[in-house]
Formats: structure tokens, C-alpha cells, sequence
């Protein structure tokens, strides 16, 4: 049996589903202009992926947020090895988180093939703060190099160089330019209001890390989602009510994970905010 079809009309997550529900063992093809990746299935269940130099789970979360190209599912083809143990539930559910966060990410980042380069502006004002991770995306940027490469250099998938690239963009500190040399990317420039500024930016990033910190690997992926929607709801003109209201909606998870002692902590950081 083979299925084929366009990735912009069907998201991988849900074409991967279709095909395990019936027990199938094969292979999806996926390719996108000059990149290629495959998955492979046994009786239905996902057990290997390669991208490039990936390989494993995070070959399939890469390939599940590629918005085109194309797929084909070939039957009757065994995997090479095995490099994934877990669940398809839970790979897909990860796989369908990340292909969200994308979404909001593209707005910023259309394409993981464009080349960060850094901005200078004169009379910058406010201090601005980052993290070790994304310090170490910067000393990679090079004016030449694009996201895909810059992430490959820094040992990161792309998407995770992505998401730290994106504060980045909106905080005015990088641009994105065409490889070809057409000059930096123009991006719609969303309103802002007064209070608007890359200084509550850079707080919004700097509560994410404390709330990591606190809630370590395990409530990561929650204070990034948060983290996320508030940086968007300030770009479109949101004040300090976006960075309260996803303080508040971290400290609800941090009460499951962690217990109402870290919760009453991360509550803190809101307060300190007025």
C-alpha cells in the first residue's frame, strides 16, 4: 500500500495516526525541498525516524512541524533499528504541542532557512538580560549562517533554537534576512501600547527562567507555553496584565507538580511586578 499526499493540507500528527490505527508496518518519506526524513512503523507503532544528523524522537517532533512538503507511506518496509521506545500517544501529543507553539513562533520565524544577524540601533535604552542558552545562540550568529545551520553548531534541534530566537526577534536584539540576499525579512510590525517595550519583554523572559528553575524539566514545557502567549499578547499591544496572567496560569500547573509552597513563590514574582 501506498499513501501519499501534501503536508500543507494534512499535519504529519494526524497522518501518522491514520495509518497506525490499522496496524500498518512501512515507512513515511517526507520530503521538503532539499531535506528529507523518514519514519518508520512496525505494526503500527513508531520506531524509528531520521532527519539529517537526527535521529529518534526528536527526528519526529522536527518533522512534525513542517508546514510543506510532501509525504508517502510505503508498506512492507522494516526499520533499520530502533531508536524509540515511547508510546505513539505520547509521542504524537508532544508532536501536536510543538506543531502549536510553532505556529506562534512562525510569526516571527517563517522559515528556519533564513539568517539571523544582529541589530544595532543607537540610543537603545533599558538593560537587557539573557539566558546561558540564549548567549549561546548568539555567539553563533554570524551574519551568514541560517537558523537550521546556527542550531546544528549550538547542539540544539531547530525548533528549540527557534523558540530562543524568537525573544530575540522580538526584542528588537536580531533580524531575519533572506539568504539569497534580499535584505532583511519585512515582518508586520504589530501594534503596541504605551507600556509596550523591550524591557517588559526581557522580565517576561526573565520570570520564564525562574519558573523553570523551580519547576525544573518536568513543568518546562508548561511555563513555555505561557511564556509564549504572553510575548504575543504584549507585541499586539498588551502591558503588564499578559506577564501577571501567565505568572498566575504557572502557578496553578506549579501547585499540581510541585505543591502550593512553590506555587505561593512563583505568585510572588506577580506581585512584584506593580
Amino acid at each position: 500500500m501506498t499513501f501519499q499526499g501534501s503536508l500543507a493540507e494534512l499535519h504529519l500528527p494526524d497522518i501518522i495516526q491514520l495509518v497506525s490505527v490499522s496496524g500498518k508496518t512501512g515507512v513515511f518519506r517526507l520530503t521538503g525541498g532539499p531535506y528529507g526524513g523518514e519514519i518508520y512503523l512496525k505494526k503500527g507503532k513508531i520506531v524509528h525516524a531520521e532527519l539529517g544528523e537526527l535521529e529518534g524522537e526528536e527526528a519526529v517532533y522536527s518533522l512534525a512541524i513542517w508546514r510543506e512538503g510532501e509525504f508517502r507511506f510505503d508498506a512492507a518496509v522494516s526499520a533499520p533499528r530502533q531508536t524509540i521506545q515511547k508510546s505513539n500517544t505520547s509521542l504524537l501529543m508532544e508532536a501536536a504541542r510543538r506543531l502549536d507553539e510553532w505556529r506562534v513562533l512562525s510569526r516571527k520565524i517563517p522559515s528556519v532557512d533564513l539568517v539571523p544577524e544582529f541589530v544595532i540601533l543607537e540610543n537603545r535604552e533599558g538593560q537587557i538580560n539573557l539566558n546561558t542558552m540564549e548567549w549561546l545562540l548568539l555567539s553563533k550568529i554570524d551574519g551568514e549562517r541560517s537558523l537550521r545551520a546556527i542550531a546544528g553548531a549550538a547542539g540544539l534541534s531547530v525548533f528549540d533554537a527557534a523558540k530562543l530566537l524568537y525573544g530575540l526577534v522580538a526584542t528588537g536584539l536580531i533580524r531575519l534576512k533572506d539568504p539569497a540576499g534580499a535584505g532583511p525579512l519585512d515582518t508586520p510590525t504589530p501594534p503596541t501600547s504605551p507600556r509596550t517595550s523591550p524591557a517588559l519583554l526581557t522580565r517576561l523572559a526573565h520570570i520564564r527562567d525562574e519558573c523553570v528553575a523551580l519547576l525544573g524539566p518536568a513543568g518546562e514545557s508548561v511555563v513555555q507555553k505561557h511564556y509564549l502567549k504572553a510575548q504575543t499578547e504584549i507585541e499586539e499591544g498588551a502591558g503588564l496584565e499578559a506577564v501577571e496572567g501567565a505568572v498566575h496560569q504557572i502557578a496553578r500547573a506549579a501547585g499540581v507538580l510541585k505543591g502550593s509552597a512553590v506555587a505561593d513563590t512563583i505568585l510572588q514574582l506577580a506581585r512584584g511586578l506593580r
